[in-house]
């Protein structure tokens, strides 16, 4: 069982179990306690989407592998295949198809030297294509429970379209976006086609520039994985807590989506039916946004409700205009509003960034959470989250997961220390001075987790001539040690955290600037090998003049299962001492300067 809550230092053995495991309910119950497991079928369907966005079902036999699944594509798209890979997610498939569930969406992309402006775009083509495809207009990818109402909404979708009442698109936002309607021609959802994001190669509003699965918006978060981001917000706000809509993958057919003509500009092919992988979120009519509204009136709990959310999966982009504001009718209620949360495509990136958090300001935060609200907390399980989001996403990729792991635990141990909300979502986001960005006191405690397990890895490290006197070192008692590195973190701590111009500081940001620069410069040259090029009509705008990108300080990905655990490890033995000195006043009142993206999708 994991003991978030214990002011005792843990076992390694004991949180390498829990870790490993993945099981045991937090204080005798947690959320999201449904077992996962599912038996295979002998016939599954995959939906493959191609880096241009175009959309296939394919039905899978139990012997068909990844190279006889590329034959069948070869067949439908009318092109080569062999220097292209699938994947999904982290996973490149390169033969077996078994860990494939019924439903997944797969990626098809073209191998980084094969790529070129020149390589004709993966497209479905002709009668042969419709005949392959044999899926509904609208298919909901997903098991969950959760997706009841969402399928309610599809069939009323489609009994709709039948009638010759069709979708609409939506104008605000910089990404592709279309309301559908009920037979009446009323709203009840908006669909955002993965392909159509910002930079992805059928946005229609000329933000193109990138193939899917590249760096987007932000680096953290890639082009046409936003859409799994949004369905994951719906399906971790357990009992409907923080009033997130109800949200679904979709493979959806329509003629009213945007497909572009290859590199060339925006031209949309009227009355082609196109597939597409997107969100399907409810529409929820309201008469405001919280920029529009005085923030005075918002509910206490509304705003605790989201904020919890918004910390457990890093939201890089709460802001006003993505809070909807209800007004509440009937007796008793004048001026009484209900706030729903929506647009949550920048959430759970793929390292730590700094997130934004309108509410951080507002008054409400800074009131203590209620007796209900730390009930709801302590019973969240980051490990059990990760494993539900691996079986309903499989898509999801593991450093992702991670962020929500360490997001969730730190609002757990700070909720269980005290500290408000407004508390915590200071610790989480950076400071700016000058023109310079610094890392968050929550991405200096995990530098300081991965740098104590990398000089353990060192420590442990056999040297040559000095085996001797490195098993003496083992020797010693394991409590002292442990002693030692909690009193020596304790004090590097303070160190990062009081004078925001000591040396320690500056030399540690001074060498996270070296590895960023190094980080981008590599970046740059692997977009420069595999990015599409670029449209030259002026009313397009390219990829490449995207706001200006966060430096990324700690990186997730990079370390194996068994670096995980022992970060995860020291990272928890940090926690305390971190807000220990919040407590007490060492950080003092900082001014901070916050820049947000405020992106609208």
């Amino acid at each position: 069982m994991l003991h978030f809550m214990s002011p005792e230092v843990d076992k390694l053995v004991h949180y390498q179990m829990a870790v490993a495991t993945c099981r045991g309910p937090l204080n005798g119950e947690h959320y999201g306690n449904k077992r996962l497991e599912k038996r295979p079928s002998a016939k599954r369907r995959v939906f493959v989407q191609t880096e241009n966005g175009s959309v296939l079902g394919i039905e899978l036999d139990r012997s068909d592998n990844a190279q006889t699944l590329k034959r069948k594509l070869r067949l439908a798209l009318n092109v080569p295949t062999d220097e292209s890979s699938l994947v999904c997610g982290d996973m490149v498939l390169k033969n077996d198809l078994s860990i494939v569930r019924n439903d997944s969406p797969l990626l098809l992309t073209r191998n980084l030297m094969h790529r070129s402006s020149s390589t004709p775009c993966f497209a479905p083509i002709g009668r042969d294509f419709q005949q392959r495809d044999q899926s509904g207009p609208i298919e909901v990818l997903g098991h969950s429970d959760k997706f009841a109402r969402t399928k309610e909404l599809v069939v009323e979708i489609v009994k709709a379209i039948s009638n010759d009442i069709g979708p609409v698109p939506v104008h605000g936002g910089l990404g592709g976006a279309y309301y559908f309607r009920n037979c009446h021609g009323e709203n009840i959802a908006i669909v955002k086609p993965t392909d159509e994001e910002p930079y992805a190669p059928n946005n229609p509003k000329g933000f193109v520039g990138k193939a899917l699965g590249q760096p987007g918006l932000k680096r953290s978060v890639r082009v046409g994985e936003t859409g799994f981001r949004e369905v994951s917000a719906f399906l971790l706000d357990y009992n409907n807590f923080a009033n997130v809509p109800d949200t679904a993958l979709v493979k959806v057919t329509h003629s009213v989506f945007n497909v572009n003509d290859g590199v060339k500009g925006n031209v949309h092919q009227y009355g082609m039916q196109a597939s597409k992988i997107a969100s399907l979120q409810q529409f929820i009519p309201h008469d405001f946004d919280a920029s529009d509204y005085g923030t005075s009136s918002f509910p206490v709990a509304a705003v605790h409700r989201i904020g919890i959310l918004d910390i457990r999966i890093l939201n890089t982009d709460r802001h006003g205009g993505n809070l909807l504001v209800r007004k509440l009718d009937g007796a008793g209620r004048f001026g009484q509003v209900e706030l729903i949360p929506i647009d949550h495509g920048l959430c759970l990136p793929e390292s730590l960034e700094d997130p934004y958090f309108e509410w951080m300001h507002w008054p409400q935060a800074s009131i203590p959470f209620s007796d209900d609200e730390l009930a709801y907390i302590r019973k969240l399980d980051p490990f059990r989250d990760s494993d539900m989001l691996r079986m309903e996403l499989p898509m999801f990729r593991e450093a992702c997961l991670r962020v929500l792991i360490i997001c969730t635990i730190f609002l757990k141990e700070a909720a269980e220390f005290g500290l408000s909300l407004s508390e915590i979502g200071e610790m989480m986001s950076r400071e700016f001075r000058g023109q310079e960005e610094e890392p968050s006191e929550l991405e200096f405690v995990c530098l300081e987790a991965k740098k104590l397990f990398q000089e353990e890895l060192s420590y442990s490290e056999p040297k040559a001539g000095g085996q001797e006197e490195f098993q003496f070192d083992l020797d010693c008692g394991e409590e002292m040690d442990l002693s030692r590195c909690t009193e020596e973190k304790m004090e590097i701590t303070r160190t990062l955290h009081c004078g925001s111009k000591g040396e320690s500081r500056r030399c540690l940001l001074s060498k996270l600037e070296e590895t960023a620069e190094e980080d981008m410069e590599g970046d740059e040259g692997s977009m420069q090998k595999s990015s599409y090029a670029t449209g030259t009509s002026s009313g397009n705008r390219s990829a490449n003049e995207q706001l200006p990108m966060s430096s990324s300080f700690v990186k997730l990905a990079d370390m194996s299962k068994e670096e995980w655990m022992q970060f995860l490890e020291n990272y928890q033995k940090l926690l305390r001492p971190a807000f220990a000195n919040r407590k007490v006043g060492n950080l003092g009142q900082r001014q901070r300067q916050r820049l947000g993206t405020s992106c609208q999708f």
